[in-house]
């Protein structure tokens, strides 16, 4: 039976609030990333659905994403959150600490992806947000709410517990494309 933590004061929203132990399920789709047409028909859909604690941090995410789609090399990521989706320009943006500053305008990131807990972004079951990684080849993921749970079991978290679709090579060979 799966439980939401703690109601909040002025609305019907339930939420985990940090460090109380809420358990994240977390639903990761890619929706578009260099793959080739051949790749792309026969998996229509990638997803991973990856637990993850509140007081683990967006760069925990990260690294739970990266290993399920056993991805070779790192690069820049951000993650969106507070909008309607993946790149939304209203969204807050968290960031590597690299990153802080936006050199072409105005806008500061919201956070460091190092320092963001998952239970301080006030995510509630059924938001939407947005990961970006790998700024050139432009790997974008819509990340889905499916639950909040009470206190975590046992057991290491981030972690995997669901896979649709087979994982896109990181960088495509585009010369396969004519072969198959």
């Amino acid at each position: 039976m799966k439980r939401r933590l703690k109601k909040e004061k002025a609305g019907t929203a339930w939420r985990a609030q940090p460090g109380d132990g809420g358990l994240y399920t977390l639903e990761v789709f890619i929706i578009s990333g260099p793959m080739t047409e051949a790749f792309a028909r026969k998996n229509k859909v990638i997803s991973r659905t990856t637990q993850i604690c509140a007081d683990q941090t967006l760069e925990d995410l990260h690294q739970a994403i990266f290993d399920a789609l056993d991805r070779e090399d790192e690069h820049v990521y951000e993650f969106q959150v507070g909008g309607k989706g993946p790149m939304d320009p209203k969204a807050r943006e968290y960031v590597l600490p690299m990153e802080m500053g936006d050199p072409f305008g105005d806008e500061k990131p919201a956070g460091k992806v190092t320092r963001t807990t998952i239970g301080s972004l006030e995510l509630k079951a059924d938001d939407v947000f947005g990961y970006w990684f790998d700024f050139g080849d432009d790997w974008w993921h819509q990340i889905n709410v499916v639950a909040i749970e009470g206190k975590a079991p046992r057991g290491k978290y981030p972690k995997v517990i669901k896979r649709v679709g087979e994982n896109p090579p990181q960088y495509v060979d585009w010369d396969e494309e004519g072969a198959e």
